[in-house]
C-alpha cells in the first residue's frame, strides 16, 4: 500500500468478537475514499495481544496518528436515558452480563432513542489503545446502525422489525416513535436459530405478516434459503442493500466491510 497521508485523520478501528480491521478517509486528488484494511486475527491469544501485532504490521497503523474512534462490536444493555445514573453503570452492567465482571465499562448516549447503551472492554485491550493514541472515541459498534435504520422506520405506515447480523449475532429490534420497542440479541452462527428469534420477536409484537415489514441487514447466513423459509410466514420481507442505501459514499463500495462501520462513514455515530 503506498503511504497514506493520515497524520490528521482519525483513524477508526473496528474491533469484534473474534475481528479486527483499521479503516481511514484518504484523498486522492481531491476526491474522497475509504482505506480499508482488515486484520487477520489469530486464535489461541486474546485480542489485546492480537491489536499489540496489528500495530506491527498494519499499514495504517504504522502511520498512528494520534486520534481514533473505535467500534466495538460486544453485548450491549439499553438503559432508558431517564433511568440512567453514571454511578450505577458499571453494576448494572456486570449484573446483566456476569462475564463482564472484570472489564471497563462504558457507555454512548444516543438522544434519538432516548437511551443509553453500556458496553464492556476488557482492561488489557483499553490498555493497548491507550498506549498509542492520545484521544481515543469509543462508539458501541450497533449504535450508527439504530440510529440509521430509527430514521428510516419513518417511511410508510407499516410497522417494522429489523434483524442485524453481525459477528455470528443477531440483533432484533423495532422501534415506536422514539424509543426501542424491542431490543434483544441472540447467538445466530445456524440460520435456523436466527429464523426461530426473529419469527418469535414477530410474534411477540403482534406485527401482522400481511401489512407489517421485516427489514434485513448484514452478513447473513444461507440467505437464499433463509429468505424462503421467512416468505413461507411473512409477505413483506426486505434486504437492505447498503448499495443501494449510501449512494453517494465512498465506503459504500468498500468490499467486505461491516455493515456497521460503513453505516458509521455515511451517517455518522
Amino acid at each position: 500500500m503506498s503511504e497514506i497521508n493520515i497524520n490528521r485523520q482519525r483513524l477508526t478501528l473496528r474491533i469484534g468478537r473474534g475481528t479486527l480491521a483499521v479503516s481511514t478517509i484518504a484523498e486522492d486528488e481531491g476526491l474522497q475514499h475509504v482505506v480499508y484494511e482488515p486484520y487477520v486475527v489469530k486464535s489461541g491469544i486474546s485480542m489485546a495481544a492480537n491489536l499489540r501485532e496489528a500495530f506491527k504490521n498494519c499499514d495504517l497503523l504504522l502511520q498512528t496518528p494520534p486520534r481514533v474512534r473505535v467500534l466495538f462490536d460486544s453485548d450491549v444493555l439499553i438503559v432508558p436515558v431517564e433511568m440512567f445514573n453514571e454511578n450505577d453503570a458499571a453494576t448494572m452492567m456486570h449484573h446483566a452480563f456476569p462475564n463482564t465482571e472484570q472489564d471497563a465499562v462504558y457507555y454512548n448516549v444516543v438522544p434519538d432513542l432516548n437511551c443509553v447503551a453500556l458496553f464492556a472492554m476488557n482492561r488489557d485491550l483499553r490498555l493497548v489503545i491507550d498506549d498509542h493514541f492520545r484521544d481515543v472515541q469509543l462508539i458501541a459498534a450497533s449504535t450508527p446502525v439504530w440510529r440509521h435504520l430509527h430514521h428510516r422506520s419513518f417511511t410508510g405506515t407499516a410497522r417494522k422489525l429489523y434483524g442485524y447480523f453481525h459477528e455470528k449475532q443477531l440483533s432484533v429490534f423495532s422501534f415506536q416513535q422514539n424509543r426501542f420497542k424491542f431490543c434483544n440479541s441472540f447467538e445466530a452462527a445456524r440460520s435456523h436459530d436466527a429464523l426461530y428469534f426473529l419469527l418469535y420477536a414477530w410474534q411477540q409484537l403482534q406485527l401482522q405478516s400481511e401489512h407489517d415489514e421485516l427489514h434485513l441487514v448484514g452478513d447473513i447466513p444461507e440467505q437464499e434459503w433463509f429468505l424462503g423459509q421467512l416468505r413461507r410466514f411473512l409477505q413483506k420481507v426486505y434486504i437492505v442493500n447498503p448499495q443501494a442505501d449510501f449512494t453517494d459514499h465512498p465506503a459504500a463500495k468498500v468490499k467486505g466491510m461491516p455493515y456497521d462501520l460503513m453505516t458509521l462513514y455515511a451517517k455518522g455515530r
